[in-house]
């Protein structure tokens, strides 16, 4: 069970979560909760998760290949944030988790009781809408403790402005 949401009470603000990958579809997922966060005065929170297996190595070359993904992580970030500040003009809380991507997910919602809506976007080629998208609309789907907003990966900027 999730915590209650905090985002309408006062001093709070509505935030939307997007997931940063190496997912073609991960930009349509970041210009709607862009748009959607500078709309409505909410905030956007960038969640970007460094998977844990791949870090099965001798302990010196396991801290070497962890700071070597929180650096790729950290760039990330950054340059999604600058689209971000681009577009809509707003600035990003950035978060870096280590673990499976859904459980990350969960505990940042768990942790974060402003954050109200994830958002994220389906992939456009033929194996479906993405792992990402899979799982949580899948068996997670029933118990999820927040609205998500599922984005097509073929929108254009100009149509997911037109409706963010």
């Amino acid at each position: 069970m999730v915590s209650k949401r905090l985002a309408r009470e006062e001093g709070h603000r509505r935030k939307f979560l997007a997931v940063v990958d190496d997912t073609p579809e991960c930009d349509r997922a970041l210009v709607y909760a862009a748009s959607r966060a500078a709309r409505t005065g909410g905030v956007l929170v960038l969640l970007y998760v460094i998977q844990p297996g791949d870090f099965q190595h001798w302990l010196g070359v396991e801290n070497i290949m962890r700071a070597e993904a929180m650096d790729d992580a950290e760039d990330r970030l950054a340059r999604m944030a600058e689209r971000v500040r681009a577009l809509a003009a707003i600035d990003p809380e950035l978060v870096i988790r280590e673990g499976k991507p859904v459980e990350a997910i969960n505990a940042l919602i768990e942790e974060d009781r402003d954050i109200a809506i994830l958002v994220l976007a389906a992939a456009t080629g033929t194996d479906g809408p993405g792992p990402l998208v899979s799982s949580i609309a899948g068996k997670s789907g029933a118990a999820f403790p927040i609205p998500v907003t599922i984005v097509p990966g073929t929108l254009a900027d100009e149509d997911i402005a037109a409706v963010a």
